[in-house]
């Protein structure tokens, strides 16, 4: 076997190929993404100008000027957080477990990100903050957002979000525009033509560098530093952008289909290439298919771990869906992520619906085609509460992974700011 498998190695001429072509400057592709790059400055230029933007008064002046009635609530949850409404992590284990909690070690080592999809409008943040702070319960540590980026950069949203997770101390990522949906492949429309979604979700020809190009608009301007990634040619720039020496962040999405080991081995093996020499990539979150088993997953946590990657790209498992239009119900995950939570590192257990049988009595079920639905149209319909409360119930399923993590002796991250 032994003789076999040295049948494997990569050789450095195989490297030498690769400089040669990254490194030609009769090399379109490659003079192409360095041309949108140039758009903005140099990297350092560009760290510069995301760092200045990410500042909380200036995210804050922001939104004064777009939507100043957003002011109110970022400064009643600044309020909140300041003067410990929040419930901390040591109360909370209590509150669950009792007083036995004082006599117990719990897996730091291994804490699971509570982590909540999709948050698509800023007033939800103070909705679940009242409900977390009245039933003390904890505050998701990762959001992620699915929301059309021109709509909510329109109507304020972006810059109170941002300011909201500053002041939450939390991790989040948007989804640009430029994705599968948008248009981008013209022979492509709804249900019509859906088997032609199966070769990708599609952002052909120019598209990826469109993507790229709006990313480091964002990144400039709001200091957005993670967003979603759907396209093994986006993820090749974002790999290469970070390579240059711009801080960009990026998860791979559930689209992408990473289902087994040796998927994952590959993105990864991507990855290493383009590290930069401190061992960082801009890989931190790898979302995967909602097949994927525990088995799978600590195949995968051996080589990921080998490529210094166990603290940087974190494994985003689905424990929830949407009720409609993405999986078969009922799905729930929560008993495996218990069983596989004590000894794979860096999992985040991902929110997208409610526990299915709360779900399943709603009038209007979680839908994750909700997501792609205009604001004004959600409005027009009288669907805006429905889609709050189906928010909301994801939130409470959430907090049941918490409660679970803790009756068995497992850690979690919350909203570090909030809760300590």
């Amino acid at each position: 076997m032994t003789d076999m498998q040295n049948r494997l190695k990569i050789t450095s001429d195989k490297l030498d190929a690769i400089n040669e072509i990254l490194l030609n400057p009769e090399m379109e592709v490659i003079s192409d993404f360095l041309e949108v790059v140039a758009k903005y400055g140099t990297p350092e230029e560009i760290n510069a100008k995301a760092n200045e933007a990410r500042k909380l008064e200036n995210l804050l002046a922001l939104v004064k000027k777009t939507s100043p009635n957003h002011l109110e609530d970022l400064e009643w949850l600044q309020e909140q957080r300041d003067k410990g409404a929040f419930i901390s992590v040591k109360d909370y284990r209590k509150k669950i477990l009792g007083e036995k909690a004082d006599e117990m070690v719990f897996a730091d080592d291994f804490a699971v990100t509570l982590e909540i999809s999709a948050c698509q409008y800023f007033p939800y943040v103070r909705m679940i903050a009242e409900s977390a702070i009245e039933n003390q319960m904890l505050m998701p540590g990762r959001f992620i957002r699915v929301r059309k980026m021109k709509e909510q950069e329109e109507d304020g949203d972006l810059a109170a979000f941002a300011a909201a997770m500053q002041i939450f101390g939390t991790s989040y990522v948007e989804t640009l525009d430029t994705k599968g949906t948008d248009g981008s492949n013209i022979h492509l429309g709804g249900p019509a033509t859906i088997t032609g979604y199966f070769g990708g979700v599609g952002q052909p020809n120019k598209h990826a560098l469109k993507w790229l190009d709006e990313f480091l608009y964002y990144y400039t301007t709001y200091g957005i530093r993670q967003v979603l990634n759907i396209n093994p040619g986006t993820v090749f720039l974002g790999y290469l952008l970070h390579r240059l020496g711009v801080d960009n962040e990026f998860k791979i999405s559930v689209y992408m289909g990473n289902d087994n080991p040796y998927a994952a081995l590959w993105t990864l093996l991507g990855a290493k290439l383009f590290t930069r020499d401190d061992g960082t990539s801009p890989l931190i979150g790898f979302n995967w298919s909602n097949s994927i088993d525990n088995q799978s997953m600590e195949l995968t946590a051996q080589f990921r771990k080998d490529f210094g990657f166990e603290d940087i790209v974190r494994f985003e498992h689905h424990i929830t869906e949407t009720y409609k239009s993405i999986v078969l119900q009922p799905y729930n995950r929560r008993d495996e992520l218990i069983e596989i939570a004590d000894h794979v590192a860096n999992i985040s257990a991902k929110h997208e619906g409610a526990d299915p049988e709360i779900d399943q009595t709603r009038d209007h079920p979680s839908d994750i085609l909700d997501y792609f639905r205009d604001k004004e149209e959600i409005m027009e319909t009288g669907d805006w509460d429905a889609l709050t409360g189906n928010f909301h119930d994801k939130f409470i399923s959430l907090n049941k992974t918490a409660q679970a993590l803790t009756e068995n002796g497992l850690s979690f991250l919350a909203a570090p700011n909030l809760h300590g």
